[in-house]
């Protein structure tokens, strides 16, 4: 690719990746996401700050569904472009699933550039089997655990639908993860390469191939379900897109959420009567 034509891809992924530059008020919804999180940790009953590894962000935080145990599971991962925040930005999510008798876990993981995507995608295979060991602890089913995501999150959530449960530990069975909601994320990541938050990411042409759900199909036809907002760009669209179409065996179902943006979506999915959340606690509740 010449120089001008590196250019142009650099600036038609600028826009359609940064946020800052499409959200004026990005920082209002990030503080309000903290400001409701902290009211979430502080009312509702939870185990903050679970070691599921050794590094000190190998953590996870677990909010307790209401009702009789074993209760479903759903894990929500993290966005942040792998290379910020954190679980606690996002605990405000937990609580209509925890009304709904659903306990949530919330787990974080290493940021870019300390570590490389490939080391996040294991952390969280980490936190999936260490859940899964220790259903019991938490009241949960083992047979009842689903994965969701948004941004960053998304593209984990996918990659725990492709894992290879029995090849990372022979103790796991073959579908630990029931099904997965995969929201607002980046499923083929080579467009990243051409991305300034790259340089922190770091990706190259082989470890974005490497980590790209597109590039893998899921043995099994595990439940998949998208969601994507109608006001985010047209790349987040495409990419959605590009999932259901190499995952068709999988596809389950697709939210183009309304009137949403790439951070309004998490209000949409923490609001009970919005349809997204409707349509993942159908997920769970199948």
């Amino acid at each position: 690719m010449d120089t001008h034509n590196q250019q142009g891809a650099a600036d038609y992924y600028e826009r359609q990746f940064n946020n800052r530059l499409s959200i004026p008020d990005a920082a209002e919804y990030n503080a309000r996401a903290v400001q409701q999180s902290q009211h979430a940790r502080d009312e509702l009953h939870c185990s903050l700050d679970v070691a599921y590894g050794t590094s000190p962000r190998e953590r996870l935080d677990v909010f307790y569904g209401r009702g009789r145990a074993p209760r479903p599971l759903l894990v929500f991962i993290h966005g942040g472009y792998w290379r910020s925040r954190d679980k606690s930005d996002f605990s405000f999510i937990a609580a209509p699933f925890v009304s709904a008798g659903i306990t949530v876990a919330m787990p974080t993981y290493d940021l870019a550039p300390q570590v490389s995507v490939e080391t996040i995608v294991q952390q969280m295979l980490a936190a999936h089997a260490f859940l899964y060991r220790h259903a019991d602890d938490f009241g949960v089913s083992r047979e009842r655990i689903y994965v969701s995501g948004h941004s960053a999150g998304g593209h984990l959530a996918a990659m725990m639908l492709a894992a290879q449960w029995r090849d990372y530990s022979p103790d796991l069975p073959p579908d630990v993860v029931k099904g997965g909601y995969a929201i607002s994320g980046v499923y083929d990541l080579s467009p990243l390469l051409h991305f300034s938050f790259n340089k922190d990411i770091g990706l190259d042409a082989e470890s974005a191939r490497k980590a790209s759900p597109l590039n893998y199909r899921p043995a099994r036809p595990v439940p998949l379900y998208t969601a994507v907002g109608s006001l985010e760009s047209d790349e987040f669209k495409r990419q959605a897109h590009e999932l259901r179409h190499a995952w068709a065996h999988c596809h389950a179902g697709h939210v183009e959420a309304r009137a949403c943006h790439h951070l309004s979506i998490l209000e949409a999915l923490a609001n009970r009567r919005h349809p997204l959340f409707q349509s993942v606690l159908r997920m769970i509740k199948a």
